[in-house]
């Protein structure tokens, strides 16, 4: 690659600049009595290894007459070495935080001695659970690789080492079992990841998301994002396909539907009669957060449809502003108290909930700009929404809340019904990888069915998802 360590040395300073990074060192040393040119990046090597490697190195050798390839090939103690000849593989190294040691006669060998900079696992704060383990993945793709691996310790799990970007190089790992995972998805992931000519994906799991399912404006998440390692691990085992990014403590589920994005890990840590309860209780909280509000104000303005029995339903008093505005007032509002949730300090935030709950609520209906019963449904149809384990599918229902009310609003009940099934045809018309993303329901799978509306104990849990398509549908 080199004639020499000064002809690298000067294609270094060529790339990076003299002097013009601060984190990119050059430093010339002795390897043994050889002279031999580091090179490195600051913050991404472990310091204290390398000290090590060059004292273990000198003492080991002793007196021998060895040529300096020899040193490196035989007497560095350490395990992974790699030479190369290709200077835009070795330069993707080196950024990646691998050392160099270039040699006189301008070999280039590097040492994986990485150190990332990050925190250590600990428990995701969207993903808690009452009983389980408390760990959670990382912005390091080796920890998170490592984590995984932990749980499925079968030499048949791989990793699947990927870089898209031309800028960026990200590093992505395709993560299956063989012989379980169906190879035309594997086929298809990896034709999409070549297809990916971008200058960097910084955003990592949600722009792999898009570009390797073309969402473009689809209101409805095409994966599963979870941070729980013993989740990946219990779809891995299922026969789905888990991309992990570097950088994103957030891995990619593939392939999924509606009802992957309403489970719950709490689910499977409970028993199996307490695990269906929840999960009733779930679904029904996701039907209401989406149906609630439109339908309590058809009722509303069209109380000829109520029965006496529930003549109460509906606001007892008026004010000036229309009853449709009230509730997307509120309802931007209980979003608007979301978003400033998020940006506030979590000391502050629990008491900027107290303020806005008590005080601009009750001041709201006081003034009159809101009737009660608004401020009520609307409050109770942000718990149901809260709900929803998903993040991106509980935005989704929110969005589809506002169709809903709005068409009602426009064309009465006639507006309710037709905006509801024609929600549910696009739902039913979306197929990210090929997978229905109604299943079981649509096609209609009576077992899968019934295993999705019970959580059924795990002797009982014989055979992997039909959606999976894996060659070895058999668990037990």
């Amino acid at each position: 690659m080199f004639t020499s360590k000064d002809e690298a040395e000067l294609f270094l300073k060529e790339k990076f600049g003299e002097n013009e990074s601060f984190d990119v060192g050059i430093l010339h040393t002795h390897l043994y009595e050889f002279p031999v040119l580091l090179v490195f990046i600051t913050g991404l090597i472990d310091g204290l290894v390398i000290t090590q490697l060059l004292t273990n190195t000198q003492m080991k050798i002793a007196d021998k007459t060895i040529s300096e390839n020899e040193i490196i090939e035989h007497y560095l103690p350490y395990y992974s070495i790699t030479q190369y000849d290709s200077k835009e593989k070795w330069l993707a190294a080196l950024l990646s935080g691998q050392v160099t040691f270039i040699l006189t006669n301008g070999s280039v060998y590097t040492i994986d001695v990485r150190s990332y900079p990050g925190r250590s696992p600990e428990e995701p704060d969207n993903e808690k659970v009452v009983r389980g383990s408390r760990d959670g993945f990382t912005e390091n793709i080796i920890q998170n690789t490592a984590l995984i691996r932990r749980r499925i310790r079968d030499t048949n799990l791989r990793f699947e080492l990927h870089q898209i970007t031309e800028l960026g190089q990200t590093d992505i790992a395709i993560t299956y079992i063989k012989d379980i995972a169906n190879e035309d998805n594997l086929t298809q992931i990896r034709d999409r990841l070549k297809q990916i000519k971008h200058d960097g994906i910084t955003m990592t799991d949600k722009a792999l998301e898009e570009w390797l399912f073309k969402q473009g404006f689809h209101p409805l998440p095409f994966v599963r994002f979870t941070e729980r390692p013993d989740i990946a691990a219990a779809h891995l085992l299922e026969g789905h396909i888990i991309i992990v990014v570097d950088t994103s403590p957030s891995v990619v589920i593939v392939p999924t539907t509606l009802f992957h994005h309403l489970q719950h890990a709490e689910e499977y840590r409970q028993a199996p009669a307490i695990g269906t309860v929840v999960r009733w209780i779930r679904f029904v909280g996701v039907l209401l957060s989406l149906f609630l509000l439109p339908f309590w104000y058809l009722l509303s303005v069209h109380p000829e449809f109520l029965p006496k029995a529930l003549d109460f339903i509906g606001p007892k008093e008026s004010t000036e502003i229309p009853l449709l505005l009230q509730l997307l007032f509120a309802d931007i509002g209980i979003e608007f108290l979301r978003l400033a949730a998020i940006h506030t300090p979590t000391p502050l935030s629990t008491a900027m909930g107290i303020i806005a709950a008590l005080v601009i609520g009750q001041m709201a209906v006081d003034v009159g700009i809101f009737v009660p019963e608004v401020i009520l449904y609307t409050a109770i149809t942000a718990i149901f929404t809260f709900s929803i384990p998903s993040y991106e599918l509980s935005i989704t229902t929110k969005i589809f809340r506002t169709i809903i009310l709005l068409s009602t609003a426009l064309f009465g009940p006639s507006g309710f019904f037709v905006a509801s099934l024609a929600l549910l045809w696009y739902v039913c018309s979306v197929k990210p990888l090929n997978v229905p993303y109604l299943w079981p329901l649509q096609p209609f799978f009576p077992r899968a069915f019934m295993r999705l509306i019970i959580r059924f104990p795990m002797p009982d849990d014989a055979k992997r998802p039909f959606i999976t398509r894996s060659p070895d549908r058999k668990r037990s």
